[in-house]
């Protein structure tokens, strides 16, 4: 009879919150990335990053030079930067890689993706039910919503233009629009992975850190 109140008890909690036991784990996992983030924010950049971002001519190009580098240096399922989402209640580390074991942790790059300041499509995915849940509220963002990634080397904000339901293998989502973007997914419906939600946000402000 335990047993069965405490498996119901989960159920109840993974339908109106998150999955409980996942959420703990990810909670370890997030303390840890935390600590990480910070050594890597006080360690800065290397002195021969900072001489050849140094020697480009703007600061776009200085940003981009900052974001290779730190993407050079991080390991895969290593701490980032963070997202914050005002709408969705939400300040977390991010992490690079999206495969099962780095999404454990929190929101992830996808394999591949630019970090911000680099020209181009970022993507990002997170759970939405699991694992802390950061995206679980993912439908509820609307237009002109900010995204925020906060990159040791610089703050950028975007705003949310566009919401996508798209099918798991819908890899076009992360190409090349023209403009500097994040595009963040998640499964869908809750519960299903039947699905992908997409949300779009394109970057209106890029401050060096």
């Amino acid at each position: 009879m335990v047993v069965g109140a405490l498996l119901a008890l989960d159920a109840v909690l993974t339908v109106v919150w998150q999955e409980p036991i996942t959420a703990i784990v990810g909670t370890i996992e997030q303390h840890e990335l935390a600590g990480d983030l910070n050594r890597l924010v006080r360690e800065g950049p290397t002195p021969r990053e900072r001489a050849a971002a140094a020697a480009l001519p703007n600061v776009q190009d200085r940003l981009a030079a900052y974001a290779r580098a730190l993407d050079r240096r991080v390991p895969y399922g290593g701490a980032v930067g963070r997202i914050a989402i005002a709408r969705m209640h939400i300040n977390m580390v991010l992490v690079k890689g999206s495969d099962t074991a780095a999404l454990r942790k929190g929101p992830g790059f996808y394999d591949g993706s630019p970090l911000p300041g680099m020209p181009g499509t970022i993507a990002i995915a997170g759970h939405r039910t699991t694992y802390l849940a950061p995206f679980r509220h993912i439908d509820r963002l609307r237009g002109g919503d900010a995204i925020v990634l906060r990159m040791p080397y610089g703050t950028f904000t975007y705003r949310v233009d566009e919401h996508r339901i798209v099918s798991p293998n819908a890899t076009w989502i992360t190409r090349d629009v023209g403009y500097d973007r994040v595009v963040l997914s998640a499964c869908n419906p809750l519960f299903s992975a039947a699905q992908r939600i997409v949300v779009s946000a394109r970057l209106v402000s890029a401050v060096p850190t």
